[in-house]
């Protein structure tokens, strides 16, 4: 069975390129299954100012397979999305599965899926990391409609989502299956309810020195780790404000924040940058609500401003891949006070290393999160957050439940849903 994985490939960073890899080598674990990555090279509108390629990482996650990696996709080259389609049907695939991770992408991906479906006979998977976007601009509706309407098949992570599917296209008839299996009824479009799989990718160094790394940057006995790119939606405002309640109250714990600010990674001093971010201003202007727009969020600023210098560790950087373990193993629970959630890939890398979960009781956490069990839900109001996070410093949760939790929630068992049509559960 040929397979192809379509996403940005492992040279770019971020959630959606580690979520692929992981797929596409869960899914080359299976006798007679031929995997490839179809990536992009270019995966947004050339104005958007900020580089998403990961330029540190020196550690291979497909080192050892024969999993092979293409770049051919160009978002501002529509010739390159006729390539796309072309190269895949030159392959001859049983099954192509594509990321779906934001709406911009509709319009490349809608000409790569008509033209793929044209060249070829294969099952055309969308795995939804979500229907209704977080920032729900103007066009967004229309760029989703268009991107995941020729799908045969559907992945959902959330049964909310399955619910934004439904409502997006109210005049089709969706069969929901938990296991894999397509429907029967040729009128109705099979929607595979699954989970996010716990990240393999990154694994604990038993040889790590924790109390080392502590006392190098001067971390407390406790430590909150918050984690991944810093983004409006991500809430790391409201984990700061909860946290000065608390600092406030008790020395034993730190804060820990990594990761890069999502739109400060180009040199503000070249020109090439200041035109980008002057058109790509604009564009947002005409697309974004206002109070979506993230031009003016510097939650950083914070710190300073709540005198919380001495108690808030950061690097605000991108972490290498080959690191990240470091940060996890440091802490004792990982904080996603978002505003706005999809099924959050640092949720799922935080089980890897056994970690709690504290989160806002929004998105799909309510469906992923089972209180004491592997987190605390809070309401999203301050006082909800600030009680939430000493819980979590009050009564620990036993790691071992966390462990327990994860226990179905391999990518062996998400890939046997995938290609149950083929393999059988």
């Amino acid at each position: 069975m040929k397979i192809i994985c379509f996403c940005p490939g492992p040279a770019f960073k971020g959630g959606i390129s580690n979520y692929n890899t992981s797929l596409a080598k869960a899914l080359a674990t299976f006798e007679g299954a031929e995997v490839s990555i179809v990536s992009w090279t270019q995966q947004y509108p050339g104005i958007v100012p900020r580089d998403f390629k990961d330029r540190v990482s020196q550690m291979n996650f497909l080192e050892g397979t024969q999993i092979r990696t293409h770049y051919i996709t160009n978002y501002n080259n529509p010739f390159s999305w006729s390539e796309t389609a072309s190269f895949m049907a030159s392959l001859s695939p049983d099954i192509v599965i594509f990321q779906w991770s934001i709406a911009i992408q509709g319009l490349p991906l809608n000409s790569i899926i008509r033209q793929l479906k044209r060249k070829c006979k294969c099952e055309v998977i969308l795995d939804l990391h979500f229907v209704i976007q977080k920032e729900q601009s103007a066009i967004d509706r229309m760029f989703t409609k268009m991107g995941i309407g020729g799908a045969h098949t559907y992945v959902v992570h959330a049964l909310k989502t399955f619910e934004e599917l439904r409502t997006l296209y109210p005049n089709r008839k969706f069969s929901l299956s938990m296991e894999g299996k397509r429907a029967e009824n040729k009128g109705e479009t099979t929607v595979i309810k699954l989970f996010h799989p716990i990240y393999d990718l990154y694994k604990p160094d038993p040889s790590f020195d924790v109390q080392a790394f502590k006392q190098e940057h001067g971390l407390a006995e406790k430590v909150i780790l918050f984690f991944g790119f810093i983004r409006k939606y991500k809430g790391l405002h409201q984990v700061i404000e909860a946290f000065n309640e608390v600092a406030k109250k008790r020395e034993d714990v730190s804060l820990l924040i990594c990761g890069e600010s999502f739109w400060n990674t180009l040199d503000p001093g070249n020109w090439a940058t200041r035109v980008k971010k002057t058109i790509f201003g604009l564009a947002k202007k005409v697309l974004l609500r206002k109070a979506d727009d993230e031009a003016d969020y510097h939650p950083l600023d914070l710190i300073t401003q709540m005198g919380l210098e001495k108690r808030v560790v950061v690097f605000n950087q991108f972490i290498p891949n080959e690191d990240v373990h470091k940060y996890f193993q440091v802490s004792d629970c990982v904080v996603l006070y978002y505003l706005t959630a999809t099924p959050s890939g640092i949720e799922s890398l935080s089980y890897n290393f056994d970690l709690p979960i504290l989160a806002t009781r929004v998105g799909h956490f309510p469906e992923t999160i089972e209180e004491g069990v592997n987190g605390y839900l809070a309401d999203e109001d301050l006082k909800s957050r600030v009680e939430t996070m000493e819980k979590m410093l009050d009564e620990p949760i036993d790691r071992s439940g966390v462990a327990k939790m994860k226990e179905h929630m391999s990518w062996k068992s998400y890939a046997e849903a995938l290609l149950n049509r083929k393999f059988g559960a």
